[in-house]
């Protein structure tokens, strides 16, 4: 009896979680193909249709991270789902956001997993996790000056460590059968303000970081304005910094715990973790 190959092709692969989810995968045995614009193992661009093809070949699993910075693309991801089917893949893990069936009409969150669902040659998983601990490490929403500056209004959210959601992919993927059709939540342990992010973060670099709950149309504007984001990304950031100002961000559940066999990750622990990417930060 001949074995299929078992193959995941890792969109986003050289990305905070897709790099995550390729060596964990790698880890449990399972083949994986990273792919991106540069420096995956194959090359592949949202924009360039030429290269999917080759990035399937031999692929018998995604996982599906849709284009960044971007709020129109469900066409473009529909033509690439159209060669997964063609291509034997069997399973595709996405990764959402949080709330991602509520999304607005204008943003194609929703539509990808509704597209998905439709399919019935390849079975799927969804993952909408919270915002990602990450955010505050890097440069989405980087310390500058002592100060993270986002728009809360005083609202909570149960930040998670991209690896906790990396290894919820990895479970949907070494074992696609058990997930099919599997909607999963990934979320930290603690729902918590970023004032309180902000106090954990000094606590552990000895400085001081306080939270800017800076006005929310000003805070867009000034990222546009400053070519972080498009134009038309305004109504994606309206919608996520929305969700927490009215009190409706994400809550602390057990989607990482039931999924993984572990618990997900507290802040703090993040937060030692991350100490010198702060430092280096502040250095510069």
């Amino acid at each position: 009896m001949i074995e299929t190959p078992q193959t995941a092709l890792v969109l986003g692969g050289t990305g905070r979680t897709g790099s995550l989810v390729a060596n964990k995968l790698a880890e449990r045995g399972l083949s994986a193909r990273t792919a991106s614009r540069h420096g995956g193992d194959v090359l592949f661009d949202w924009d360039d249709p030429s290269t999917h093809p080759g990035a399937l070949t031999g692929v018998d699993r995604v996982y599906l991270v849709t284009p960044v910075l971007r709020v129109t693309y469900a066409d473009q991801v529909a033509g690439f789902l159209d060669l997964t089917e063609a291509a034997g893949v069997r399973h595709v893990t996405y990764l959402s956001t949080y709330g991602g069936d509520q999304a607005p009409p204008e943003v194609d969150i929703r539509a990808v997993e509704t597209d998905l669902a439709s399919r019935g040659a390849i079975t799927h998983s969804i993952l909408r996790p919270a915002w990602v601990m990450q955010n505050f490490s890097d440069a989405h929403l980087p310390i500058v000056d002592g100060v993270i500056t986002v728009p809360t209004g005083g609202g909570t959210e149960a930040f998670v460590d991209a690896a906790d959601i990396a290894a919820v992919a990895v479970e949907t993927l070494t074992a696609p059968d058990a997930h099919a059709g599997a909607q999963y939540a990934p979320t930290g342990p603690q729902a918590l303000t970023v004032a309180e992010v902000a106090d954990t973060i000094a606590g552990v670099i000895g400085r001081p970081v306080t939270h800017d709950d800076i006005d929310r149309e000003m805070w867009i504007d000034g990222a546009v304005a400053a070519g972080f984001a498009p134009a038309d990304y305004a109504v994606l950031l309206r919608w996520l910094t929305g969700a927490i100002i009215s009190g409706n961000g994400s809550r602390p559940n057990d989607d990482i715990e039931k999924v993984t066999g572990r618990p997900p990750t507290a802040f703090h622990d993040f937060a030692r973790r991350s100490v010198a990417a702060w430092l280096s930060a502040a250095a510069r």
